[in-house]
This record gives structure tokens, C-alpha cells and sequence, in this order.
């Protein structure tokens, strides 16, 4: 006949073999944690104790990459950061991706009284007018006009 008898295997030690079947997926699983999990949750512990310790005066970089200056902790969540000179913004805590200085803590009831009123920009005494100086605007066009004289 064309056709050959076929033997059955043997049955014993299946749980040797499924304990070998299941090793390379348990290896890859232990090489995530240690290469994936585990940094990113030290990191992640790391991010929520430095935004723990944020306090008015640090210098603070946001996700959006502004850099100011934390003038108020307004809550768990919230901070008032002035960006520049007059500007302050509300931000959320979690948007903070790295202190930049640490500022001193002040307390006191003055400063906290001082944050609830508005800014309002000091305006500048322009510099008294020297004889013969050109102004600003004839210096870059080349204008022979002169800055006014004081009598």
C-alpha cells in the first residue's frame, strides 16, 4: 500500500511544554517593566513632587516653553505667573514642565496684599534732550532733524 501507518505521540509532560510556551512572553513582559513602565512612573512621581514644591518667587517653564516668574499660588491646581513686565497669567499646575530657579519664600500679609492689586506700569521720564543729539527717528532715516533744545 502507498499509504504508511501513522503513530500517535505521547501525552505525558504537557505542562513542561506549556511552562516553555509561556517563558518568551512572560521574558518580554519583565524587559517592558524595567525598560518602559517602571522609569516612567519615577518619572511621573518625580514631575508631581516638583510641582508640589512650587512657591511664589521660582522661575517656572511652561509646555508651551514661556518662562515666568510665579508671583501667586492661587490653589492645589492654579498658579499666577507674570511673564512680563505687568502680564500675569492663570496657569494649571500640570501645563509646568521644569523649574528653572527656586525663588525665596516671602511671606507676610503686605505681599499678599500686594498681589490683589493690579499692576499699573509707572510711566517713564524720557531723557533730557542734549544739543545737536539727533533724535531717534532722524538717525535712522537720515533726517536732519534735530532734538528741541532747552532754553
Amino acid at each position: 500500500m502507498l499509504i504508511s501507518q501513522a503513530w500517535a505521540q505521547s501525552g505525558g509532560g504537557g505542562s513542561g511544554d506549556f511552562l516553555l510556551q509561556l517563558f518568551p512572553l512572560i521574558l518580554i513582559f519583565v524587559v517592558f517593566y524595567f525598560l518602559l513602565i517602571r522609569p516612567q512612573q519615577q518619572k511621573m512621581k518625580s514631575h508631581r513632587e516638583m510641582l508640589g514644591g512650587v512657591k511664589r518667587g521660582d522661575r517656572v517653564v511652561t509646555g508651551g516653553g514661556i518662562v515666568g516668574l510665579v508671583t501667586k499660588v492661587i490653589s492645589d491646581n492654579e498658579l499666577q505667573v507674570e511673564i512680563a513686565d505687568g502680564v500675569r497669567v492663570r496657569l494649571v499646575k500640570s501645563t509646568i514642565t521644569d523649574i528653572v530657579t527656586r525663588g525665596e519664600a516671602v511671606r507676610g500679609s503686605k505681599d499678599e496684599a500686594e498681589d490683589e492689586k493690579p499692576m499699573v506700569p509707572i510711566p517713564q521720564a524720557s531723557p533730557p534732550a542734549v544739543a545737536g543729539r539727533q533724535t531717534l527717528f532722524g538717525r535712522l532715516f537720515g533726517g536732519g532733524a534735530k532734538a528741541p533744545e532747552k532754553k
